[in-house]
């Protein structure tokens, strides 16, 4: 066994403030990495439309940490590139308001048009692509001046609104009409039309900006448009077992950056479709809460996050098993989702 010496006894009585200083800079060094790793911790922003509130959510908890108040309906929700603002749908009070998320406070008000549902921020991080519902209208305002860049003419109750990745084109569906709506973001004018089914809710863009997936929620199908020829290539269509077509109504749609899937939210079908997002097989049916609405996935894509209307609750999908792991309550009818590094 090892003895120690007075040599060593005198050596390490004189080392010791030194060990101490080092322990003193250990303990600081892990205070710090564990602020840095709280202050990383992924958070979700989730808009209740009758609460007229955001439920903030701790996604290493998965627990509700704070709730904003908003304008009234708030509905469709997104973020800044640098995940620094936070805009909201304030729908019945016909604005679009941005949160400061460093503080979470309501710091800018933009004149969207009337009863603004759902929008999409070009990737310039300026032009904001907003549908006007009760007025046939997809309002274009430049959120750094707050000056309405164009009113554009589209079909009867506009909700849905996507722009490409490459910025060329921003699109808006109809759903009365039951239409997409082609807008050329160089000019803000209406060049196309693509007919798909009935009542389309929402479109999503493939990062390569080449299709574009719309969903039809009384038409209970997806349509896959081709975005060079702007017409329909495929079209998906959902059945599950025990539960009437009617109930089967595609709204919310995320397609994953690998490729590999799309996930389609059924509404009052309370199911999630899982798609192959190359062959457009439907792969699984995954059961979460009542009347599914919208989704967003967390950073890194392991996890899916779906708003629940009817149950006021997020489900939470486990990407890897497709298997629902965890339910949040918030507030009531939840509607839109978004995730914060």
């Amino acid at each position: 066994m090892y003895k120690k010496s007075r040599h060593t006894s005198a050596v390490l009585a004189h080392s010791l403030p030194i060990r101490k200083f080092s322990l003193s800079l250990l303990a600081g060094a892990l205070l710090t990495s564990t602020f840095s790793l709280t202050a990383l911790a992924e958070t979700a922003y989730v808009t209740n439309e009758k609460d007229n509130t955001v439920s903030v959510i701790d996604l290493d908890s998965m627990q509700v940490v704070e709730t904003i108040d908003v304008g009234l309906r708030p509905r469709g929700v997104l973020l800044s590139s640098d995940n620094k603002l936070l805009y909201i749908c304030a729908s019945d009070s016909d604005r679009v308001q941005i949160i400061d998320l460093a503080t979470r406070k309501i710091i800018k008000e933009l004149p969207s048009g009337a009863d603004p549902e759902q929008f999409a921020l070009h990737h310039n991080d300026r032009w904001l692509y907003i549908s006007n519902e009760d007025d046939a209208l997809v309002t274009v305002v430049d959120v750094e001046t707050s000056e309405v860049l164009a009113q554009i003419d589209v079909g009867v109750e506009p909700e849905g609104m996507g722009v490409s990745p490459d910025g060329k084109w921003a699109v808006n569906t109809s759903e009365t009409s039951n239409m997409l709506h082609w807008i050329d973001t160089s000019t803000n004018t209406l060049v196309a039309n693509t007919l798909v089914d009935q009542r389309p809710r929402h479109v999503e863009f493939t990062k390569d900006s080449s299709l574009l997936w719309a969903s039809a929620e009384i038409g209970g199908t997806v349509k896959i448009v081709d975005v060079a020829s702007k017409e329909v290539t495929h079209t998906i269509e959902f059945a599950i077992k025990g539960i009437h077509p009617d109930r089967v109504q595609p709204v919310g749609v995320k397609l994953s950056d690998d490729g590999r899937y799309a996930f389609v939210a059924l509404g009052p079908a309370n199911h999630v479709a899982v798609v192959d997002a190359k062959t457009y097989e439907v792969l699984e049916y995954i059961l979460v809460g009542r009347r599914v609405w919208h989704m967003s996935f967390n950073t890194d894509q392991s996890k899916l996050l779906t708003t629940n209307g009817v149950s006021g609750d997020v489900s939470v999908i486990d990407v890897d098993s497709l298997k629902a792991v965890n339910t949040i309550k918030v507030g009531r009818y939840p509607w839109g989702v978004v995730v914060t590094p």
